[in-house]
């Protein structure tokens, strides 16, 4: 059984999932049903902070997925902060690290983040 912990916080820029541990088959379902409950707004921005992340299988692509999924359906955006190079490896292969803006890091992401006005 692998290991996920999942801290969540709230930012001007948006919420910030912060996941430490191994995303993957046994604990991305605990990514996926916190997103529901996130309060992200139109025009806001849902940073994935990955820097203690220590394994990802496609199972965890799957809830990096879900989550940009989850974004797009708030009419909000999306950052990845702190890939790891095994996660930016993986992204890279599947062609997604054209689909998700990174940063170096959480605050990073937050900084780069410019408010946009609510789509109706």
């Amino acid at each position: 059984m692998s290991q996920l912990a999942v801290h969540t916080r709230t930012t001007t820029a948006g919420p910030v999932m912060e996941l430490t541990g191994e995303l993957d088959y046994d604990s991305y379902t605990q990514v996926r049903d916190l997103l529901p409950g996130l309060a992200l707004q139109s025009g806001q921005q849902l940073v994935i902070d990955l820097t203690d992340i220590t394994f990802c299988d496609s199972s965890g692509i799957t809830a990096l997925l879900a989550a940009r999924n989850h974004a797009l359906a708030a009419r909000a955006g999306i950052a990845l902060a702190a890939v790891p190079q095994h996660v930016s490896r993986i992204l890279s292969t599947v062609g997604l690290d054209r689909v998700f803006t990174t940063h170096p890091t959480a605050q990073a992401a937050e900084a780069a983040w410019t408010p946009s006005a609510p789509r109706t």
